[in-house]
Parts: C-alpha cells; sequence; structure tokens
C-alpha cells in the first residue's frame, strides 16, 4: 500500500462477473473516490475489466490475463461523475472506496 490515509467511511463493494455499469455507492457522484480493486480472473479468455469514471473508461484487466488473483491500487477521486465497474464473465471484483 502507498501509505495513503483512508477517509473514514470507507466501504467495499463487490462486482459479480458480467455485470454492466455496476455504480459503487447508493448513487455516485462527482468526487467519489476510488481506493483500489481486487480482481479475480477465473477465466483468462473473458477477463476484461473496466472502470468507468462518469464518461470516461479505463481497462485495468484486459483480455487474455492469466488466472489469479490481482490487487489494483487506484487511489483517485470521480472527475466526471459516479465511478462503475464492468466485468466480462471471466473476472470479479472487491471494489474499496468512498463512495456517495
Amino acid at each position: 500500500m502507498s501509505g495513503i490515509q483512508l477517509p473514514f467511511g470507507t466501504t467495499y463493494e463487490t462486482v459479480p462477473a458480467s455485470t454492466t455499469g455496476q455504480v459503487m455507492g447508493n448513487l455516485g457522484s462527482k468526487g467519489d473516490t476510488l481506493v483500489g480493486i481486487t480482481a479475480t480472473v477465473g477465466t483468462s479468455a473473458t477477463s476484461t475489466l473496466t472502470i468507468i469514471d462518469g464518461t470516461t473508461s479505463y481497462v485495468l484487466v484486459p483480455p487474455s490475463t492469466p488466472v489469479g488473483v490481482y490487487s489494483i491500487e487506484i487511489n483517485a477521486n470521480s472527475l466526471n461523475g459516479a465511478w462503475s465497474i464492468t466485468t466480462a464473465a471471466g473476472v470479479t471484483a472487491l471494489v474499496t472506496g468512498n463512495f456517495s
């Protein structure tokens, strides 16, 4: 870990495989903090995991990532809207952050 001090209220959410655009938090909003993601790849061919910052998407786990568990540190505030997560059929996620 980078030594970042986690804000009070940091929580986690689970994102199952084959999920499209699961919003983090009750409603999510601009300024929410995404601390990190633990991605579990069970099937390499369908391992894509994408985060979306309101309108901008970032692929964090590309297709054909080997089977395994990956800890991804983010430590970023949303600039465009609610954080949301999309997973393909071969990956699940445990997402930590401070979400509204």
